[in-house]
């Protein structure tokens, strides 16, 4: 045991639309720095936690706490607040078209907080120079291929300093070569910068990616290499199967496992 106070606990979760039951009894703890990895079929209930997690939905039964306050019984006023100190990348990125680069990442930051625009800019600067895409801060969202576009989407995420960022299939679509430069901003950012991170995926090469390497601060920039066994560690599996927790561990221990269904979906 750590000591450490979890980012995220969801104590006991159940959920059902009418007679399908989507989760039930889901029970995991995040802790800061972090990264749970949910994998599962379609349909299993994956994307539903993160939607729990933001507050979008209420379960049935159970209990959800994010940075130490219970959310499952707040009031929408004070989910915003704490919406405010989560960042969301999307499969589908919902970039605003007519919006340059720029004012696309800084939204949040120009429109509602009272920053000065001028440290706006350049904390927009500094994200999009995380994401390797400083030169491209005055663009638009045309000029963006899909693997661009989805690192604009981090570094939007990232803007407002978050503790915690979300990713609903971040690499779905991409291509292996783009989608390993998405897989790498995901590291840099829980290693570098800190941030603890939940990733939805069922793509298992970008799962195993980012639980089995770390970013290494190397001069101005990051080197990604293989994690040592401690911090591999610090990456977690979560299988779910028909709502229900069908296996939590290291990527280690998820390659070990003999249940026939954890086998077929590994294969």
């Amino acid at each position: 045991m750590t000591g450490e106070r979890p980012m995220v606990v969801i104590d006991k979760v159940s959920l059902a639309f009418d007679d399908k039951v989507v989760l039930r009894e889901v029970s995991f703890e995040l802790l800061p720095g972090h990264t749970k990895l949910i994998l599962g079929g379609s349909g299993s209930g994956k994307s539903t936690i993160l939607k729990l997690i933001l507050g979008f939905l209420k379960p049935d039964a159970g209990s959800i706490w994010v940075n130490g306050e219970r959310i499952d019984t707040m009031a929408e006023r004070d989910l915003m607040r704490v919406r405010a100190g989560i960042g969301m990348v999307f499969q589908e990125v919902a970039l605003f078209d007519s919006l340059t680069v720029d004012e696309n990442v800084g939204y949040s930051l120009y429109e509602e907080s009272d920053l000065p625009n001028d440290r706006a800019r350049a904390r927009v600067e500094e994200v999009l120079g995380f994401v390797g895409l400083g030169d491209f801060i005055d663009r638009m969202p045309s000029e963006l291929s899909g693997g661009q576009r989805r690192r604009v989407a981090i570094a939007r995420a990232m803007a407002a300093k978050p503790g915690l960022i979300l990713y609903d299939e971040a690499t779905t679509g991409l291509d292996p070569i783009i989608a390993s430069t998405v897989d790498q901003e995901m590291v840099k950012l829980r290693d570098l910068e800190g941030v603890t991170s939940i990733i939805v995926t069922h793509q298992l090469r970008d799962a195993f990616f980012v639980a089995t390497h770390e970013a290494v601060p190397d001069g101005s920039t990051a080197r990604i290499e293989a994690a040592d066994a401690q911090k591999a560690e610090e990456a977690e599996f979560l299988m779910i199967k028909e709502g229900v927790v069908a296996f939590e561990g290291s990527a280690s221990e998820l390659r070990a496992a003999m249940d026939p269904y954890i086998k077929s979906f590994l294969s």
